[in-house]
Formats: C-alpha cells, sequence, structure tokens
C-alpha cells in the first residue's frame, strides 16, 4: 500500500522536475503566457464572442459558462481556505517561480479547474473547438506546474473538481450546453 508519505514525496520531486522546463528559454515565457490567460482573459473572451459566433444560444452558453465559473471559483476558494496547503515555491527555494501567485495556498488548482471545466462544456456544444481549447488547457494546467505554483496533486484535484462541475452543468441543463 502506497503511504500518505510517499505520495508527498512524488508529488514534490514531480513537481521539481516539471519545474525545470521553466529554466529554458522559450518555454518559461510560453508557460507564463498560458498561464496569465488562463487568469481569466481567455475564457471571458470566449463567453463574449459566443454569443457573437452562435446567437442566442451562444449568449446562453456563456451565462452557464459564467453561473459555472461562480461555482468553480467558490468552491476551489472554500477547499484551499480549508486546506491551507502552501504553494510549492513556498516549500522548496530550489524552484524557480516566474509569476507571483494569485493567492498563498496550492491546493486544487483554481486556473485548471476552470479550464478543465470551461473546455469540456464548450467542446460539448462546440467540438471543433477541441483543437484549440485542449492545447490551451494542457498548457494552463501544464504551466502551474512548470512556474512553480501548484504540485502535480493539486492540478490533478483541480482537473478533477473541474470535471465534476462541468459533468453536473450537463446534467442539470443539457439543452444550454448542447446545441
Amino acid at each position: 500500500m502506497v503511504s500518505l508519505a510517499s505520495l508527498y514525496r512524488w508529488d514534490a520531486a514531480t513537481c521539481h522536475r516539471i519545474n525545470a522546463i521553466n529554466r529554458q528559454r522559450p518555454f518559461d515565457r510560453i508557460f507564463a503566457l498560458a498561464s496569465r490567460l488562463g487568469d481569466g482573459a481567455f475564457w471571458y473572451g470566449m463567453m463574449a464572442l459566443m454569443p457573437v459566433l452562435y446567437g442566442l444560444d451562444g449568449l446562453a452558453q456563456s451565462i452557464v459558462l459564467a453561473l459555472n465559473g461562480v461555482l468553480c471559483t467558490a468552491t476551489y476558494r472554500w477547499i484551499k481556505q480549508s486546506t491551507s496547503r502552501p504553494r510549492p515555491s513556498a516549500v522548496y527555494e530550489t524552484l524557480t517561480l516566474t509569476v507571483a501567485p494569485l493567492d498563498r495556498f496550492s491546493f486544487p488548482s483554481g486556473h485548471t479547474l476552470h479550464a478543465v471545466s470551461f473546455t469540456i462544456l464548450i467542446c460539448q456544444a462546440h467540438p471543433l473547438l477541441m483543437w484549440l481549447l485542449v492545447p490551451f488547457t494542457a498548457l494552463v494546467a501544464m504551466s502551474r506546474m512548470v512556474l512553480g505554483l501548484h504540485y502535480p496533486s493539486d492540478v490533478l484535484a483541480g482537473a478533477a473538481i473541474g470535471t465534476m462541475w462541468a459533468l453536473a452543468a450537463i446534467a442539470i441543463a443539457p439543452w444550454l450546453v448542447i446545441p
């Protein structure tokens, strides 16, 4: 059986290996940009563009995305404050930190949570956007570790919670997310 201590060791070691990418140009800039866009600008742009491209269906989908975003934010803030897990860069001085964290705590990754949730919802309604959204979401998730802001378990938990909220939205209001 795997112990909690061995999981922590794996999390820290993997975090260090992934963070090493941050020391290589131009990767540091690519991941910093993905992280910055994942702060919300990319998703707000998508929400604004959907009614323009898809009319009233796009407007309804944007409303679902906005409500989903509120639930995702409330969930990750509650979990972060409940667990109070420090960011890896606060624990390990050996990590390279190139962007300032948005808050003090690490678990779960809110960027990944939102990116996964929004990607699932948008791709459910518009599968052709998958070619753009899936790679962008992968970059956002990876950026959180490359930049020294999250452990792999933070990113995996964020992805799982984001998936849960997206599937809940699809189950509750399928007419709003399926064209």
